[in-house]
């Protein structure tokens, strides 16, 4: 089952999950200057073309001795979600890019600076080899790191992932790093064309999302298997969507505490929950509203709420296994909520004790290993009860069905939980997906009924 897992994601979000995982539209700039880098603190980036070749990653079928060398291969899947990468830079080149960027005002999408921080591999130009091209798109030293300080290492019979680490390579299989490389364009970050804003969505990019541990699963083009966990030790499927959660949030509450991310009067509302706000109007007298109070969040009807999609999901994590700080986290959210309606200034205060908060909870995720038991408590928190109430909007409620099935994954791909067993949870974890297979059309009630019966499914696994 877990190996399936994209597939299976594929079929039941494929518009949704591809578009935000290619990043089909453009990401703008409203970020402060990144720190210069240099050669030899950052190295140069030698291009996708360094990794080729029969004896390193470009063997045409998995066939290698310790890895599986055909990753490149995987990585230009011309049709599959492994290839998006890839073609991120091609697709500014195609007519919804280009719309955006006429409507925008800043020339062909391919050429922008404020496309290419996320739609290529975002290295400045002192640091680009002689083989760098943007057209590779999303290359492997996007994720990876410049590899002319350890490419020679990672060349060597007897080199090591440590040694290779050592002289620049990010250490990718620690979540925390992993989430921080990928938060910078499947969320935002600080360098410049790594921000999306409310601007860039209105002239036509699609809804942003983040869950570490399903994007990594679509991409994966590398086998965990003894060999990978002695060399290189292996998070797991919880600890990465926990740690990843975590640091989704941090990262959001502290660009919005950035100086500057504002539109003239208004906020950034790239922050805020799109669909809170885009819902049907109508001067119907019969028309009722169609947004439902969500008791997480202590603000007045009408009132923009932050999206809190990762906010609902690091409570479920951490009541089941940081009670500790549970409490400090459902008082700084709601805190920082209720701020949001009052005060600017004080928004910005509960922001930084929050996003502490969530740093903290990373950190704790980082350190432990998940049990059985603590994996299918979290499940049952997701699907069940108090936390159930708080899916009164469409961000939150896919976050819910892709934790469902990370969780109920990683039960099973670490032997945890029989696999027949599993497949039995299927077809209404597929039901609840079709729910939020377009937010238009998503219903909250419809929607809370269907993780009802993917909770009654999920009794089985006991």
């Amino acid at each position: 089952m877990g190996g399936a897992k994209a597939s299976r994601v594929v079929g039941a979000l494929a518009v949704a999950l591809a578009v935000a995982l290619s990043a089909t539209g453009l990401f703008a700039v409203r970020a402060a200057n990144a720190a210069p880098e240099s050669a030899s603190t950052r190295g140069v980036h030698e291009g996708v073309a360094s990794c080729a070749g029969s004896t390193c990653h470009s063997r045409q079928v998995d066939s290698g001795i310790n890895v599986r060398q055909n990753e490149l291969i995987t990585w230009q899947d011309p049709s599959s979600v492994a290839g998006v990468h890839s073609r991120a830079w091609r697709v500014l080149t195609e007519p919804r890019s280009q719309a955006i960027a006429r409507k925008m005002g800043i020339g062909p999408a391919q050429n922008a600076k404020q496309c290419l921080g996320c739609h290529t591999d975002p290295a400045p130009a002192a640091l680009r080899g002689a083989r760098f091209q943007i057209s590779d798109g999303v290359g492997c030293e996007s994720c990876h790191g410049g590899s002319s300080n350890w490419l020679a290492s990672h060349r060597a019979v007897n080199g090591s992932n440590a040694a290779n680490v050592a002289a620049g390579m990010k250490a990718l299989n620690n979540p925390k790093v992993l989430a921080s490389v990928c938060l910078d364009c499947h969320f935002g970050g600080s360098k410049p064309g790594q921000f999306v804003t409310h601007q860039i969505m209105a002239a036509g990019h699609p809804r942003v999302a983040f869950e570490l541990d399903l994007f990594s699963n679509l991409q994966q083009h590398w086998t965990v298997d003894a060999d990978y966990v002695k060399r290189k030790t292996h998070a797991g499927g919880v600890k990465t969507w926990a740690v990843g959660q975590a640091m989704a949030l941090d990262r959001a509450l502290t660009l919005y505490g950035e100086p500057g991310r504002g539109q003239g009067a208004f906020p950034e509302l790239y922050f805020f929950d799109c669909h809170s706000c885009h819902r049907a109007i109508s001067d119907d007298p019969k028309a009722r509203p169609t947004w439902q109070a969500n008791p997480g969040r202590p603000i007045p009807s009408g009132q923009p709420p932050f999206n809190d999609e990762n906010m609902i999901m690091l409570s479920a994590a951490a009541k089941v296994v940081a009670p500790s700080l549970s409490g400090r986290l459902e008082t700084d959210s709601r805190a920082f909520h209720a701020a949001l309606a009052r005060d600017k200034g004080e928004s910005l205060r509960a922001a930084a004790k929050l996003a502490g908060t969530a740093r903290a909870l990373a950190d704790a995720f980082a350190a432990r290993n998940f049990s059985r038991a603590e994996t299918l408590a979290m499940l049952d928190v997701v699907l069940t009860g108090e936390l159930s109430r708080r899916y009164t909007d469409y961000a939150g409620s896919a976050q819910a069905v892709m934790a469902a099935d990370t969780l109920l994954n990683a039960l099973v791909s670490s032997g945890q939980v029989d696999r027949a067993v599993a497949a039995a949870v299927r077809p209404s974890l597929d039901r609840a997906y079709a729910q939020v297979r377009d937010p238009n059309s998503y219903r909250p009630d419809a929607f809370r009924e269907s993780l009802t019966r993917v909770a009654q499914a999920a009794r089985s696994l006991r």
